[in-house]
């Protein structure tokens, strides 16, 4: 280097300006930033530390959960389940966990066919006031097999058996089942009478609404399992009187068939005992006088040899056994036999024996 590249070379350096003063105020300003600074350095831990420890979950003991980071499972088939104990994702939005319950039941009702009711009278059992027609627009019905109208509603339990398929097939699963009720509810109505629903074959609509639901289930593939559905259905308010008449009509009508029936299996069961006795005698009969004819026919056998050798002789003693027992309670016997040369003979009797006076008692003292 060369003294040209230096031009201030061997000059003194300029001196620097005095600091200017700080007045209180400005210094107090300079503090109280720093201060303001540190808390809200303080703050934004705390809420950073709040904002992580608000990505703990607990899930429970009949419960899986899901993560789902941007709207996408975390993991894959099983893996992607979480189960029961405390766990952690990043919160909100970037994380979120759905529960799902594997063991216990689910309940969804379906009031596609129920007039309009609000909340607080659903819950407290009240019925709200008929108009003068039913008005389609805010009152639900269903149309019955034979073009009746009746209001119908259905409770469906279900279990979740597969519960990512539960999750993910559909953006809101529980509307699916809700519109498999609604549609398995409206489609069983119109294959059924409005007796059969209200009266006749009230398990078998209930059964029908079930098994419907349950077929649309399983060919949405929801990862379900339907247990039991109950099924509430009702006549038209403004024609409740007509079909409580209707009812009675159907009762008086039952009353009489069973009454009817009653006395029948009563005069048939008496004709049945009777015929039944009627034939056990005759079969007692018979096999009595069969016994006796063939008692007589053996005896008969024993004493045929007897005829054969003496035939008056035999005549003669059958005669007197038989007289024998003819007279055995006769006061008087009189017995006249045959004379010899063959000629009748005459025999006049005088009796004259007086009735036998019946006792009295002796006249008391």
């Amino acid at each position: 280097m060369n003294d040209h590249d230096h031009p201030h070379h061997g000059l003194p350096e300029p001196a620097l300006p005095p600091e200017t003063p700080v007045d209180a105020g400005s210094q107090a300003l300079a503090e109280a930033l720093r201060s303001s600074f540190a808390i809200v350095k303080f703050v934004m831990v705390l809420l950073l530390l709040v904002f992580l420890a608000s990505g703990f979950f607990t899930v429970g003991p009949q419960e899986r959960a899901i993560v789902l980071r941007f709207g996408k499972p975390v993991g894959e088939g099983e893996k992607a389940l979480l189960g029961p104990g405390l766990h952690w994702s990043f919160p909100y939005p970037i994380d979120e966990h759905r529960e799902v319950s594997i063991a216990g039941l689910q309940h969804i009702g379906s009031t596609v066919g129920w007039y309009a009711m609000t909340p607080e009278q659903a819950l407290a059992g009240i019925e709200p006031m008929a108009g003068g027609t039913l008005n389609p627009i805010v009152d639900g019905y269903a149309l019955t097999a034979d073009a009746n109208i009746i209001h119908t509603r259905a409770t469906l339990t279900y279990r979740i058996n597969d519960p990512i398929r539960y999750v993910f097939s559909f953006v809101n699963a529980s509307n699916a089942v809700q519109n498999a009720l609604d549609n398995a509810l409206l489609f069983s109505a119109s294959r059924f009478k409005v007796d059969d629903i209200l009266t006749r074959d009230v398990a078998g609509f209930q059964e029908a609404v079930r098994r419907h639901a349950a077929q649309l289930v399983e060919r949405e593939d929801l990862g379900i399992i339907v247990e039991q559905c109950v099924v509430q259905s009702a006549p038209p308010r403004q024609l409740k009187a007509a079909f409580a008449n209707v009812l009675r009509a159907e009762v008086m009508r039952s009353k009489g068939l069973n009454e009817a029936r009653s006395f029948e299996n009563q005069v048939t069961n008496k004709a049945g005992a009777d015929a039944e006795s009627r034939i056990n005698l005759a079969q007692s009969d018979r096999a009595r006088l069969v016994s006796d004819m063939s008692a007589q026919a053996e005896r008969f056998q024993e004493i045929l040899p007897q005829y054969r050798e003496h035939p008056a002789l035999f005549a003669q003693q059958r005669l007197t056994e038989t007289l024998g027992r003819v007279l055995t309670n006769a006061q008087d016997k009189i017995f006249v036999a045959e004379s010899p040369d063959g000629d009748r003979k005459e025999l006049r009797l005088l009796l004259n024996r007086e009735v036998p006076r019946q006792r009295t008692e002796e006249a008391k003292p």
